[in-house]
């Protein structure tokens, strides 16, 4: 028998790996042939053994390395990432609150993983494109040295990548801030909306596209809103970015019922004033009303 490598790790990760790189060989050695075996040393070391006089390293070496270096970065995302992320925040943000913190970290895990995305394929790539990055280095250093420390390898030699997760943890954490703020302050819209005395029984909104609005009384006449209210404005204004300032002329002239008649109902604008208003809002996307103002209906 020839030790081909071995890898030094942590006692939580050693066995994972273990059993781990003895599986994907496995299935490896059955489709191509590779005479490697996996054991543990003690429980912080794995080796990996070339089962002479079959083994030879210069036929077999670059398979084994290349597939040792792909199951280690599946182990260095599952496994250590998480990790280095919640470092990196607690030592960059200082975050007193335990909670917020998990919360931080759960958010920039979820921009990682896809989860965040509208379109999972994206995150789904951006792995790949992180594993294949740290496979490469990897099989590098294993075709070169016959013993990895999986931690300093990665605290000492990884800079591309450990950049790279500083820079999108950083943007997870803003972008965090940035949620936990706007939610705050639709709470805060909520709030006030429930105090104020209402000054019309209905109200319709036509949005015909985009953020453009036309707000019509229970006649379907349009109504000219003049914001009297310029702090709710002002607010709307820095904090929503709302440059047709429906919202504030709904909080302006204060309906019991609001009517939004509109052809995109997922729209975030949509979702936003049905958030403030709550039950006031009804939807409708087909009527007569719609038809007239907003066009004819696509049918299925």
């Amino acid at each position: 028998m020839l030790e081909i490598y071995r890898i030094v790790l942590t006692d939580k990760t050693a066995e994972r790996l273990f059993r781990h790189m003895s599986d994907a060989f496995r299935e490896v050695h059955s489709a191509s042939g590779l005479p490697v075996r996996f054991e543990m040393l003690s429980p912080t070391v794995v080796q990996c053994i070339g089962l002479t006089p079959d083994f030879q390293l210069v036929t077999h070496g670059p398979d084994v390395y290349r597939e040792s270096a792909e199951a280690l970065a599946e182990l260095v995302l599952a496994e250590y990432e998480p990790a280095l992320i919640r470092r990196m925040i607690r030592r960059q943000y200082r975050v007193d609150d335990p909670a917020e913190a998990l919360a931080m970290e759960k958010y920039c895990s979820g921009l990682l993983t896809g989860a965040e995305w509208e379109e999972d394929a994206v995150g789904m790539a951006d792995r790949a494109r992180r594993k294949e990055m740290i496979a490469r280095e990897l099989e590098l250093y294993l075709s070169e040295n016959t013993e990895i420390n999986l931690t300093g390898f990665i605290d000492f030699r990884m800079s591309q990548y450990r950049e790279e997760l500083r820079e999108i943890t950083v943007y997870a954490v803003d972008e965090f801030v940035l949620d936990r703020q706007y939610r705050e302050f639709i709470s805060l819209l909520k709030y006030f909306v429930c105090l104020q005395e209402v000054k019309v029984p209905l109200v319709h909104l036509f949005h015909q596209g985009g953020n453009e609005f036309m707000l019509c009384d229970e006649r379907l006449k349009k109504i000219e809103v003049h914001n009297g209210d310029r702090i709710i404005a002002e607010m709307l204004e820095s904090e929503m970015n709302v440059d047709d300032m429906v919202i504030s002329s709904l909080i302006t002239v204060s309906p019991k019922q609001i009517c939004i008649h509109t052809r995109e109902p997922e729209l975030q604008v949509i979702r936003t004033i049905e958030t403030i208003f709550d039950s006031r809002v009804t939807l409708c996307i087909d009527c007569p009303s719609c038809a007239s103002r907003l066009g004819e209906a696509i049918r299925p």
